[in-house]
């Protein structure tokens, strides 16, 4: 199902960047020898974004835990910390997002979370790399491929997607947020993914939760069929117009 998937998003969407497969991982379950560890394989600690950027760009199957994120924002959010009230007061968001810390308070009320040591990782990998089960599917495209897989996703049921936005936190907007709807979710790249994902201006992104793959293969398969194309076809059939001082030689032919 997973190189359907793939093989099916490589030839309606054509990604510029692998399409990820995401995981949460309890407690009691083993990771892969392959699977890379940021600490322990390159000494570093990362943001989230940032790991997935890893995975859609190198080819990578990278974990990561507690001891792997250095962002204390998501490490409140996937529940690796505990959330507290330096957290939750609206402290860390007052004076950058917001104008005041009540503002804040609102804001990371609305975070996406899952509770404390409910997971130990967040695994990604290509989907045609992934050797686990998933729960969701990350894709990055320019808002035209974004727009192919939307249509995609409401092939079946119709009606629009909605999604929640606020500037930060987008990795938990798409794990979490996915997770626990069961929705696809429009991703508009957070300010911490520009910056340490190194993603582009021109790229966001849509998540897909496990589950949905026949679903969103039949929505590529009945939308191309529908007309729905990517690359997006552009209407050429039209006779331009110039500048007034070219027609002088149409003139001049005709006098010839």
């Amino acid at each position: 199902m997973l190189r359907r998937l793939d093989s099916a998003l490589s030839q309606y969407v054509r990604p510029g960047s692998f399409p990820l497969a995401i995981r949460m991982v309890k407690e009691d379950e083993p990771l892969s020898q392959r699977t890379k560890r940021p600490q322990r394989d390159l000494k570093i600690q990362v943001a989230v974004c940032q790991t997935f950027s890893m995975a859609r760009r190198y080819g990578w199957q990278v974990a990561v835990g507690k001891e792997d994120i250095n962002c204390p924002l998501a490490l409140t959010a996937f529940g690796f910390n505990k959330e507290i009230e330096t957290f939750s007061c609206g402290e860390m968001c007052a004076g950058m997002f917001t104008e005041t810390k009540l503002a804040g308070a609102r804001t990371e009320l609305e975070v996406p979370k899952f509770s404390f040591n409910q997971y130990k990782y967040i695994l990604s990998a290509p989907i045609s790399k992934a050797d686990y089960v998933p729960h969701l599917y990350l894709i990055y495209g320019n808002p035209a491929q974004i727009m192919r897989l939307l249509t995609a996703v409401l092939y079946k049921d119709g009606g629009y997607l909605t999604s929640k936005f606020s500037g930060r936190l987008d990795c938990a907007d798409i794990c979490i947020e996915t997770i626990k709807t069961g929705m696809s979710q429009i991703i508009i790249p957070c300010y911490g993914d520009r910056v340490f994902g190194q993603t582009q201006d021109d790229e966001m992104a849509i998540t897909i939760p496990a589950g949905k793959e026949e679903e969103i293969i039949a929505g590529l398969e009945g939308t191309h069929r529908g007309g729905i194309r990517y690359p997006m076809p552009t209407f050429l059939r039209y006779t331009p117009q110039y500048p007034e001082h070219y027609y002088k030689l149409f003139s001049a032919w005709d006098k010839k």
